[in-house]
């Protein structure tokens, strides 16, 4: 299985489990596997841009800030919600957030999950 394959797969596994504890109101696990998701997404990008995959997330947004302007604002305008994933509560309408956003992106990129 190549890489884009492996990524996807990721993509659709992050994907399946969030949704299933969003549905049972676990709003901040679900989180974070929307990001995960939303990384996986965003590293399937760059891959298939040429960029390869980052090491951290330093470098994901260092890429995405000089070759995709559009998906760094998106990024860094949803990452303080990741974080605060750390050590605290996220509530259904911030997880709805996110999940909105990287269920857009995937439909605007057209990510074949």
């Amino acid at each position: 299985m190549g890489l884009e394959n492996e990524i996807l797969k990721n993509i659709r596994g992050y994907l399946k489990s969030a949704n299933k504890i969003y549905s049972d109101s676990e709003y901040t696990a679900a989180c974070v596997l929307y990001f995960k998701a939303l990384f996986a997404v965003i590293d399937y990008e760059l891959l298939k841009s040429g960029y390869g995959i980052p090491k951290d997330h330093s470098e994901r947004f260092r890429l995405l800030e000089r070759k995709f302007p559009i998906l760094y604002k998106l990024l860094d305008k949803l990452f303080p919600i990741y974080q605060r994933t750390y050590s605290l509560s996220i509530d259904k309408p911030t997880c709805k957030t996110v999940k909105e956003n990287v269920e857009n992106l995937i439909e605007k990129l057209k990510i074949p999950v």
